[in-house]
């Protein structure tokens, strides 16, 4: 594997262990969408703790697609994804952009613009789903493929900057958590019902932080 095919494989190799983080903090982010009225604690925690990961995965797509239109000789060699994945591309960005900024805003918004908030976020989360499910199934084996690369010790070393990878990973996983911890409290904004003296459900420890405390007021009306 001569220079430049090392770097597309180091790039996929980034890319396939993201999308394989993203797979699973979405599966547990779609276990809070099933009971929402619930887990909505969990729902904001995890969704913001997606945020770093999203934008790694972004960054690492989106350095392949420079590489690929500006005429680097490895990535040409490669070649481009399969055409309906590069359509739905730019959608899937896009939906997902809409889908996580408006769901961040509803936690900074008040009563009045939570109406249309909402059904931006409700309909770019149908809408997303449904791109989603061909981009991953599109995507799926690649991803089982690669992802595991940098773990294993026989595949580990055939290229270098293995410890890199992991800690962007580690970082962007390390950011999400610093992220949600952050801003788990601002969930009083929109949520509907709470308990006295906390929120139902989750994080361990937050249910009855002063912060937690300070931030619950009467229950939200409408």
């Amino acid at each position: 594997m001569d220079g430049p095919s090392k770097g597309v494989e180091a790039n996929a190799r980034l890319t396939g262990m993201t999308a394989a983080l993203l797979l699973v903090l979405l599966a547990a982010e779609g276990v809070t969408v099933l009971r929402v009225g619930q887990l909505l604690s969990w729902h904001a925690f995890i969704g913001l703790l997606l945020v770093p990961p999203i934008a790694l995965k972004v960054g690492s797509t989106g350095y392949r697609f420079v590489r690929y239109y500006s005429g680097a000789p490895g990535y040409r060699r490669k070649g481009p994804p399969l055409l309906v994945l590069r359509v739905l591309g730019p959608l899937v960005i896009f939906l997902t952009v809409c889908l996580f900024a408006s769901g961040i805003a509803l936690l900074f918004t008040g009563p009045s613009m939570r109406s249309g908030l909402l059904t931006v976020h409700r309909i770019s989360f149908f809408l997303w789903f449904a791109v989603m499910v061909v981009h991953v199934l599109g995507h799926l084996v690649e991803t089982g493929r690669l992802a595991p690369k940098d773990f294993l010790t026989r595949t580990r070393g055939q290229v270098q900057g293995a410890n890199t990878r992991l800690l962007l990973i580690g970082l962007s996983v390390g950011l999400g958590v610093i992220l949600a911890f952050s801003f788990y409290g601002r969930v009083d904004h929109f949520r509907e019902t709470r308990t006295p003296g906390g929120f139902k459900g989750g994080p361990p420890g937050f249910q009855h932080t002063s912060v937690i405390r300070s931030l619950n007021g009467p229950p939200l009306q409408g």
